[in-house]
């Protein structure tokens, strides 16, 4: 049968007799499973494979193979299919032992593996199951053939084309891009009458012609009109700050609704690997996780307003007034600020102009298979920036990560910045700038400036992603909500002297100078801006809104 192949290798014949079993139990509808006793042989396999243009979609290795750790086998993996999952098989026995723990991390560090997985039991062991399943659509995200994918068409790489990715990016919806007159465009539209593009072609077969952000909120279920509602708690913003809140309002009983300009997800959709988020040992994507925490304050009760902007705040006599663009309006008993950051523009306008055409904002996820071969640029040193480095490795041909600071210690977290000193086809440029660049309709160098010596130096690049710096959404907020001179918003204790006279009491740690007006995530002055935190600060803010109502 033909299909993408699943290996498993090692050299206890028992032990990999009972992988294979769980394997071809599972999965050999669709893939081919093939299990090999030793290293030579596994290699043998995969150049053979490699050398028929045959897809291989996940490597299993023991954790010696061959008298060799297997770290070593599934790091020569990465060679020939730079897009498999790897994962070295651990005995359910060393599961917290430190010397395992010690191992695979580094492990995971040097970039050689991508994840571990306990061994499985007797069958049916549906836990060795939800973690093979969850590498295979990882896998299939990687190949852009990740379930319920939305076909974006477009006649050129920019303008409302590349709109679009974006608004599918923040929505956390899976996508993948062609240009009309390629293969794959002609493919899709060849069955259709002829449309105005750029199109969408949905899950269903639905085609959206040209549609605006509204059009595809109401095709995803997520627009609603709120217009002169009542609710008891109305959230501004769904990054995680604002879904937390949501899941935590609406499940203690508040009648909740949660408006966002954008979708669900904010920053952290462009997060390819979380791997320090309590509860994923294994990493979770910035998109998954915001789709789980979407559904999940769904399911609760949160009402969601998507493409929807809210422009002003007012504390009235029935309760706090939400006015949106559309011209509506929403009463709230309490509000939660959640509008989080976006991240600061370069400044450049010669790259400005190519927005789409070779240049992003974020979005590293969504546009990594677009850069197949290609030289690649990450300006930044949080760990957006590095996990996106690590993510395009897996497509480009080099990936080169732009540093304004000294160190990569400086701003990113230190498994982070260890993987991605030790990750082969990744450079890191410390103390370094973007500061020119270019291309005929498209970028095709970079001018990078040595911020020590000033020297500058011109370089050949066909992608640039941007992660730098954070710019609160606050500038819609009325004077009465204090911020800090970068625009965040001002809260608990360090809310002005006379905005607390104004107030008439200490405002709650989360309130702004605003009563019964919360804030909580990255827009907040003082955050830590990590997607743990926000969680949190969400969560505390539902806490401080029950004393409020409680009043």
């Amino acid at each position: 049968m033909s299909g993408p192949v699943l290996i498993a290798v090692d050299d206890d014949p028992a032990l990999l007799e009972a992988v294979g079993r769980e394997l071809r139990s599972r999965y050999e509808r669709d893939y081919r499973v093939q299990c090999r006793g030793s290293a030579d042989e596994a290699l043998a396999l995969l150049d053979e494979l490699a050398g028929a243009g045959e897809e291989v979609a996940l490597v299993l290795a023991g954790e010696t193979v061959s008298g060799a750790p297997g770290t070593e086998l599934l790091a020569e993996v990465r060679g020939r299919f730079p897009h498999a999952e790897r994962a070295l098989l651990v005995p359910w026995a060393h599961v917290g032992t430190p010397g395992t723990g010690d191992a695979v991390l580094e492990a995971i560090a040097r970039g050689r593996i991508d994840h571990y997985l306990v061994r499985p039991a007797p069958p049916p062991d549906e836990q060795f199951h939800q973690a093979v399943s969850g590498f295979l659509l990882a896998w299939a995200q990687t190949r852009r053939r990740a379930p319920h994918t939305i076909d974006v068409v477009g006649e050129t790489w920019s303008g409302r084309a590349y709109e679009l990715r974006e608004v599918l990016g923040r929505c956390a919806m899976p996508h993948r891009f062609c240009l009309a007159d390629s293969a794959e465009g002609r493919a899709l539209l060849a069955d259709r009458e002829r449309r105005r593009l750029p199109l969408l072609v949905m899950p269903d077969g639905t085609v959206l012609e040209d549609p605006t952000d509204l059009d595809i909120a109401r095709s995803a279920g997520t627009a609603i009109d709120p217009s002169g509602d009542r609710y008891d708690l109305v959230i501004v913003g769904c990054g995680p700050a604002g879904l937390s809140a949501g899941v935590y309002g609406a499940s203690e009983g508040l009648r909740t609704i949660v408006v966002d300009s954008g979708s669900i997800g904010g920053q952290a959709t462009s997060s390819s690997a979380i791997r320090n988020y309590l509860g994923f040992p294994r990493g979770v994507t910035g998109g998954e996780l915001a789709r789980r925490a979407y559904e999940q304050a769904w399911l609760f009760g949160a009402r969601f307003a998507f493409m929807q902007e809210v422009t002003d705040l007012a504390h009235e006599p029935d309760g706090i007034v939400v006015s949106l663009d559309t011209g509506g309006v929403v009463v709230a008993r309490a509000v939660v600020l959640a509008p989080g950051a976006s991240y600061r523009r370069l400044g450049v306008e010669s790259l400005e102009a190519l927005r789409g055409a070779g240049v992003s904002y974020g979005a590293a996820a969504s546009e990594a298979p677009l850069v197949a071969g290609e030289e690649v640029y990450v300006v930044g040193g949080a760990n957006s920036a590095g996990q996106a480095a690590l993510h395009l490795a897996r497509f480009a041909e080099r990936v080169t990560l732009v540093v304004r600071a000294a160190s990569l210690d400086a701003g990113m977290s230190h498994y982070l910045a260890r993987q991605v000193e030790g990750t082969p086809g990744v450079e890191v440029r410390t103390g370094t700038e973007v500061v020119g660049g270019g291309g005929d309709g498209r970028l095709d160098h970079l001018v990078l400036r040595d911020r020590a010596s000033g020297a500058e130096e011109t370089v050949s690049a066909q992608a640039l992603f941007l992660m730098i710096g954070a710019r609160p959404h606050t500038e819609w907020l009325p004077p009465a909500v204090e911020r800090d001179p970068a625009g965040f918003v001002v809260t608990g204790p360090d809310v002005s002297a006379g905005a607390v006279r104004a107030l008439g009491r200490p405002p709650l740690p989360l309130e702004t100078s605003l009563p019964g007006v919360l804030a909580a995530g990255d827009a907040r002055h003082g955050s830590v801006k990590r997607v743990a935190s926000a969680v949190g600060e969400g969560s505390i803010a539902i806490r401080l809104v029950h004393q409020l109502l409680a009043v």
